[in-house]
Formats: structure tokens, C-alpha cells, sequence
């Protein structure tokens, strides 16, 4: 099954190959879009955002080597999918080398292509939604290192982003002082110290003061947790 609005390149110099594959893949589900040599796909790359390169190697003026290694220089990311004639061990770690994540030999059943596609587009997505955090209105993107709620950028110190990220990987969980400070500052700090309660007071003042639902919560007796309404 095909994820929604996703964009695939094709770069491919054989006409008939290429529009079946355009076919192909549009029948099952994804938006693709043909370059039919290197210098038109390297074009289209720097002006468009794909989530999937479908990558010839014998291509007319930039070859797929080339241009693999081109994409790699800014986008360590998006997956690459070589299609060659050259099925030899040697092609394929020349391929590997220049930056591919997969390696096909033409002639080829689309249903292998396709199965491939799939995994590639669905271990990007699995990756992407744990970069990120998100609890009611407010998101955390471990890539970035920001946090957002309801559109406004939070600036918080290193320990408050600790802090925070320990709540959101846990939500709904009452997390002890132990638990707390063993996550956030480490095995040493003395488990009566009342930093935890200076620290969650900073984050309250900066995530919750001006904002509704209340996130940071207090479970007297038993710790802290991070929920939309209390437990």
C-alpha cells in the first residue's frame, strides 16, 4: 500500500522504460516525475522535494554515479534506488560507495521495484515520526533540538530540553525523582535536592504558563507526569 503525497524522481534515460515506470507508479499510488538524463535530474532536485530517487547509472551528461554522489553532498537522507544493465559485485559496491541505499538489475518485475519502494518510503517515515515529540499543541524535533507549541518557538537550556524530552518520551507516565534525576542529571545528585521542583517550575513558566491544556503535572506522593489532563 502506497503512503500519501509522496513524490518520487525518476532518472532515466530510456524513454519507454522510464514512462512505464512513471505508469507504474502512479497506478500504485505516487506522484513521479521523469528526468531523462543526469543534468535535467540534478535540475529538478535542486527546485523540487522528493521523498525517493529512482536512479539509472548510464545516463547522458552526468552519469548515475555522479549524481549520486552529487545528492549525497545535501541530502544524506532521501532514499536511492540504482537501476543498471552491470549486475556484477564490483558495479554494485561502486554503487553503494557513491551513496546508494539499493541496487537493481535491469530487467527487473516492477513488484520487486515496488516492494523495495515501500520499505525504503516506510523506514524513512518510521524514522522521521520518532524525530519527533508531540503532545496537544506542542511538538518537540530531536533533529532541530526546538520546541513549538501552538506556533511559538520555546526556548529552553540544555537541561530543560532534557527535562522536557524525558516527560514527552514518556507521557502519561508518573516518573519518580529517582527516575528523573537519573535521566536528566545523571546517578550523583542526592535524591532529596529540590532541583527537580526548580527545573520543573522553569519548564511550567515556559510551556504551560500562557497555554491550555497544562502539560507538566504533579502526582503528590508519587513524582511528575506529562499528560493533557490529569490521571
Amino acid at each position: 500500500m502506497a503512503l500519501e503525497n509522496v513524490n518520487i524522481l525518476i532518472v532515466e534515460d530510456e524513454q519507454r522504460l522510464a514512462e512505464i515506470l512513471k505508469k507504474q507508479l502512479e497506478d500504485s499510488g505516487f506522484n513521479a516525475e521523469i528526468a531523462n538524463d543526469g543534468y535535467v535530474g540534478k535540475l529538478l532536485l535542486e527546485k523540487n522535494t522528493y521523498n525517493l530517487i529512482i536512479l539509472d547509472i548510464n545516463l547522458p551528461l552526468i552519469n548515475g554515479y555522479d549524481l549520486c554522489k552529487d545528492i549525497r553532498k545535501t541530502n544524506s537522507k532521501i532514499p536511492i534506488i540504482m537501476l543498471t544493465a552491470f549486475g556484477t559485485l564490483d558495479n554494485k559496491i561502486v554503487g553503494f560507495d557513491a551513496g546508494a541505499d539499493d541496487y537493481i538489475v535491469k530487467p527487473f518485475d516492477f513488484r520487486e521495484l515496488l516492494a523495495r519502494v515501500n520499505v525504503f518510503l516506510r523506514r524513512t517515515e518510521t524514522k522521521r515520526a520518532t524525530e519527533k515529540l508531540r503532545i496537544a499543541d506542542l511538538e518537540m524535533d530531536l533533529s532541530t533540538k526546538t520546541v513549538v507549541r501552538a506556533n511559538h518557538k520555546i526556548e529552553l537550556t540544555a537541561k530543560e530540553y532534557l527535562l522536557l524530552e524525558t516527560f514527552l518520551k514518556n507521557k502519561e507516565k508518573i516518573l519518580t525523582r529517582e527516575f528523573i534525576l537519573e535521566q536528566v542529571w545523571g546517578f550523583d545528585f542526592d535524591p532529596s535536592t529540590n532541583i527537580i521542583d526548580v527545573y520543573v517550575n522553569y519548564l511550567r513558566k515556559k510551556i504551560d504558563k500562557d497555554y491550555d491544556p497544562k502539560l507538566i503535572r504533579t502526582k503528590f506522593g508519587f513524582g511528575f507526569y506529562c499528560s493533557e489532563k490529569e490521571v
